[in-house]
């Protein structure tokens, strides 16, 4: 080659070409360098005939500085890069910026000095170096992430070093992982787990594409099942990418996981370290790293030799990304092992209806996990009607679910409160005057945390403290919280039940892997009675003494505009539920409600999984929603509203008139104001048939707009906000 198309990182840009330098070696997929003006950027090469750009005489174009020591991005991850592009109506460089997602592993092997505690003291001890001291125990990081991690100045920590306190390690940065064992501690399956594993091993072995949904209850030993396939990957040399939808769950995993192959897996999340992060990324593109687990980024990173792709919990909306290359991680793993010609396995209790249906179509191969492992029962549902059997006063749990609760405490058993509500309490306001403290940046209440004394929006992050007077009328101790969170639950089970031991599991208080093991450690060792938790602990956790889930609001997620409501708070509940009598004991599930003759209330509490979704599928099918047809939206904002009213009126102007496509819009987003811009939204609803993002591009491309305009677009969009 000597003239070279290179995806840079600069959308505004788009492809360039520049002149290979003779004796430089670089082919599509090499990672170069490249001047840009007075600057030099990093930058992808790519087949010239896939990526049109404007032609440049040879003489005038400017020569590359050089390849980056990493080996080409593979052609399987090149078209895969393409594909989420095209689907998703990104700009391609935003797509190909994820797989670089560690500069620091682009600079090639390398060394860095990290620092551990020597086992020393300081000639003069004060607050701030005893704080160090303790909180650094067992650490070894660079200064900048020991200073983190202690919540202490650099400076803090270099008075340290000076003084033989904290001791440098010289460190390879790249230096292996210690190797998994496929035989480590082979499992003792039943017959119906070795039915399902043999179909996953045999997948592996044959080397082609073969997507499969995984459909077991709670408790039924999925995991076991698709840890035999990446036990055969281990045999074959192959890689192995395990998606889970929370970082929470990781910890769960991991020790799982080491305890079938006698060491952890390779991590990947937004938490890791920049070290981790470098070490991690050049070990999988070396084709070292052999199971790789993380969160819905670890999809685009540069593996070497992948085997099979696993995505558990697949129904979980948090593998939906919604900024940015608003993706779906489910969807796109499915294609990344079709372009890798590999098996992946969607494993799922509560399956995406979107999943069933393309089982239902043979696309999927769909099996089938029906019972318990081990001979644990699903647990009994019942409901409580909550306009029959009212909590007391100023109180929110029914005192049927209060005496079962009490039940289980003289047990020694264990008892689980859902609600899908962070905080204390979700508005605040004024008792004399009626003021009500929304956020300054979004359309949003604030909302009470009371472990922490503030009030917060959990849209943009804006925190401020409760204030002692009504900012609107100034009247003293007048502020009423209004409607439960979860700690507001917490602070009642306190006083109806006094001794018993809480935990508040929410993405406030475990918001690491590690505070995820200490709040497993705790529940396995009988430290906690009473779990009062949001979503996070619908999923993935395993308690034996664990009897009695108690859902306080099945209603909540029924209300607002999600398309998907009855979908997503079936899915919630059953997955909640499923965390009832997975050991020896039976488990209960009490579910209040103020609609138990709610088509998915009914279906929750008959344990008929399949009439809801008949019901759901058909009502799915004659309003032409997904599966059976196509959603996209289309997002208008701006800092100024009257700017970002005009350019959404500009768009529906120019809206085209295209068979099988119906454009509602533009309207104000149900969040109008969100991080300090205003929003209008566009829905379009198209049959399976349509080219939907054929027909964005050319209504968007051909129009113009302010500087200050963002219009992003939302393929297959999950939020409606």
């Amino acid at each position: 080659m000597n003239r070279a198309r290179l995806i840079i990182f600069n959308a505004a840009l788009g492809p360039l070409d520049y002149r290979v330098p003779e004796g430089m070696h670089v082919e599509p997929g090499s990672v170069v360098v490249a001047p840009l003006g007075p600057r030099q950027i990093v930058g992808i090469v790519w087949e010239a005939e896939r990526l049109p750009a404007s032609e440049v005489p040879e003489a005038k174009l400017r020569p590359l500085v050089g390849p980056l020591p990493v080996p080409p991005l593979k052609s399987e991850l090149r078209r895969l890069i393409e594909w989420t592009a095209d689907y998703y109506c990104a700009p391609i460089a935003a797509v190909a910026r994820m797989v670089l997602a560690s500069g620091g592993a682009l600079r090639g092997p390398a060394t860095m000095t990290e620092y551990r505690l020597s086992g020393g003291m300081p000639e003069r001890m004060t607050p701030q170096r005893e704080a160090a001291i303790e909180a650094l125990d067992g650490e070894q990081a660079t200064i900048r992430e020991l200073a983190g991690m202690a919540g202490v100045s650099e400076g803090v920590l270099r008075g340290l070093v000076n003084q033989g306190v904290l001791e440098p390690v010289e460190v390879d940065c790249d230096r292996p992982y210690p190797p998994a064992r496929a035989d480590f501690a082979a499992p003792k399956l039943s017959p119906a787990q070795a039915e399902v594993a043999k179909r996953f091993v045999s997948a592996v072995e044959a080397r082609r594409f073969a997507p499969f949904l995984l459909d077991g209850v709670t408790g039924s030993g999925k995991t076991e099942c698709y840890l035999e396939a990446v036990a055969k990957g281990l045999e074959m040399g192959r890689q192995t990418l395990v998606l889970l939808p929370e970082i929470a769950l990781t910890e769960a995993f991991l020790r799982r996981f080491e305890d079938r192959f006698g060491v952890p897996p390779v991590v990947w999340h937004s938490s890791l370290k920049s070290t981790e992060r470098r070490r991690a990324w050049r070990s999988i593109a070396a084709g070292q790293a052999q199971v790789v687990v993380g969160a819905r980024s670890a999809l685009f990173l540069p593996y070497a030799n992948l085997g099979l792709i696993v995505v558990d919990e697949a129904h979980e909306i948090s593998f939906k990304q919604d900024d940015g290359v608003r993706y779906n991680a489910r969807d796109v793993a499915v294609m990344r092992a079709r372009f890798e010609q590999i098996p992946v396995v969607l494993a799922s209790a509560t399956p995406a209806l979107e999943s069933l249906q393309m089982a239902e179509s043979g696309v999927y191969e769909r099996l089938v996990l029906e019972d318990r492992y081990g001979g644990a029962r699903l647990p009994d549902i019942d409901t409580i009607d909550l306009t029959e059997e009212k909590p007391e006063r100023g109180r929110w749990l029914a005192p049927r679910l209060v005496a079962q609760m009490e039940a289980r405490l003289a047990r020694g058993e264990q008892s689980l409160l859902f609600l899908n509500r962070r905080g204390y309490a979700p508005l605040t306001l004024c008792r004399n005057c009626g003021f009500r403290f929304e956020c300054p940046n979004c359309t949003a209440w604030l909302v009470e945390h009371r472990f922490s004394q503030r009030l917060a929006c959990h849209h943009c992050g804006h925190e401020t403290a409760p204030p002692p007077a009504c900012p609107e009328c100034g009247e003293l101790d007048c502020l009423v919280a209004c409607g439960p969170g979860v700690e507001r639950i917490a602070d009642e089970v306190a006083e109806i039940l006094p001794e018993a031991r809480v935990a508040v599991v929410t993405s406030d208080t475990v918001n690491s892997p590690e505070r995820a093991a200490e709040f497993v450690a705790r529940a396995e060792s009988g430290a906690i009675d009473v779990i009062v938790g949001t979503q996070l602990v619908t999923k993935g956790f395993h308690f034996p003494e664990l009897t009695l889930v108690g859902v306080v609001d099945a209603d909540l997620g029924l209300e607002g505009g999600d398309l998907r409501a009855a979908e997503r708070t079936y899915q919630q509940v059953a997955q909640v539920a499923g965390r009832a009598g997975r050991g020896e004991k039976p488990g209960e599930v009490l579910i209040q409600t103020r609609h138990p003759a709610a088509p998915v209330i009914a279906a929750l509490a008959a344990g008929d999984r399949d009439a809801f979704y008949a019901a759901e599928t058909e009502a799915r099918r004659q309003a032409g929603a997904p599966p059976f047809g196509r959603w996209a939206a289309i997002i208008v904002s701006s800092e100024d509203e009257a700017e970002a009213r005009e350019a959404a009126h500009h768009i529906g102007d120019a809206r085209p008139d295209v068979a099988d496509v119906a454009i509602l819009g533009p309207a104000p987003a149900p969040l109008a104001l969100l991080r300090g811009r205003y929003r209008y939204r566009f829905l379009l609803n198209a049959r399976r048939s349509a080219q939907v993002q054929d027909v964005i591009r050319d209504w968007l491309e051909a129009l113009k707009f302010p500087q200050g305009v963002r219009v992003s677009v939302d393929i297959d969009p999950y939020s409606f906000v």
